[in-house]
């Protein structure tokens, strides 16, 4: 029965993305407000909880109100570390873990909202036939470039702000910084019918400078999705936060050797991440810290058993030439698909007045 629903690895994944967005944004509707706040506890989501009463949660939020109203005000007060400053620190990273580890970095491939929202922009692009804008296949260079923003965001927004102002050094505006940039915010808002968030605070002017960057990046995302896969995914500091401890998790991507490799770079042109070291390289350094688990290189693999996605000792799916030969009839390995057909043939006039 679950074979004729979700033929495809990507289709289930598409099911489950799907049904996340619906209990991230729409959740607490449904289970009320009260299941909701413990739902809130177990789910680490970029979708805004403290502003909307939903069942999403973000481990992200409680880092930097612990940072800024325990870590920093403790240290202004010359306190040194104690139970008090340091438990509900610990138990939002303990209640972080208890999830990671089950799923690891998949949540940003199979659970997280905002992720889910630009493969569907992505989808969109693809069925009007825009020109997909890609990485060089195998080329480290614009990668390298783009990498260290979400490490850098990591620490300025996520960590650093958050203690400075717990100190008194910079402005109480800036307690949340990355939270007021945070598209999926905005985003998960807008699907509720609440468009507060795209408001722009003109009190304060620290708010009003956080928010316009934040409708710009629900900009960029939305329209740059159209022809770039995942562009917020690229810089986001929670993918970064992942990527630190996706050792811990018995979930992972393996490609253990290239011995039976083509050397075809399908895989690479597969992700939607543009991970130049899938095609390059085996064992762990196979996948980095943009990896995110969506399992689109095994899908796409036309080598028996190359790529797998295991959970400990247990292969959940393993690369397979037939499967390969199925998929690509119905979507290429860059997310290609056939264009609607008024699309197509809207391109036709044009093609035949060029010739003229």
């Amino acid at each position: 029965m679950l074979k004729n629903l979700f033929p495809t690895l990507s289709r289930f994944r598409f099911a489950v993305q799907v049904l996340m967005l619906f209990v991230t944004v729409y959740g607490s509707v449904i289970v009320g407000h009260y299941a909701a706040d413990k739902i809130t506890g177990a789910l680490p989501a970029l979708s805004c909880s403290y502003d909307q009463m939903n069942g999403g949660y973000c481990v992200l939020i409680p880092t930097q109100h612990q940072v800024h109203h325990r870590i920093g005000q403790a240290m202004v007060q010359a306190q040194q570390l104690t139970v008090q400053m340091v438990l509900p620190l610990l138990l939002t990273f303990l209640t972080f873990f208890a999830f990671f580890f089950v799923i690891g970095k998949a949540f940003c491939g199979w659970v997280c909202p905002l992720g889910t929202l630009q493969e569907l922009i992505g989808k969109i692009g693809r069925r009007f036939n825009i020109g997909l804008r890609r990485f060089e296949k195998g080329d480290l260079g614009e990668v390298k470039r783009v990498r260290p923003v979400k490490w850098l965001l990591l620490l300025g927004l996520v960590f650093l702000l958050p203690l400075l102002t717990g100190l008194g050094v910079t402005p109480h505006s800036l307690g949340n910084p990355f939270c007021d940039i945070c598209p999926s915010r905005v985003a998960t808002t807008l699907l509720t019918g609440n468009t507060e968030e795209l408001a722009l605070r003109v009190g304060d002017d620290w708010k009003f400078g956080l928010g316009a960057v934040a409708n710009t990046l629900i900009g960029f995302m939305l329209v740059g999705g159209l022809a770039l896969r995942l562009p917020f995914c690229r810089i986001c500091p929670l993918l970064a936060f992942n990527s630190v401890f996706q050792r811990l998790s018995p979930l992972r991507l393996t490609k253990p050797s290239r011995d039976n490799c083509g050397a075809c770079h399908i895989c690479t042109e597969a992700c939607p991440m543009d991970i130049p070291e899938i095609s390059t390289h085996s064992g762990r350094k196979a996948y980095n810290e943009d990896c995110t688990l969506c399992g689109r290189c095994a899908e796409y693999c036309p080598q028996d058993g190359v790529i797998k996605l295991k959970w400990g000792p247990f292969a959940l799916f393993s690369s397979s030439r037939e499967y390969y030969k199925a998929k690509v009839k119905g979507e290429l390995p860059d997310g290609t698909v056939k264009p609607l057909k008024f699309v197509k043939n809207a391109a036709k006039p044009a093609a035949g007045a060029a010739d003229a």
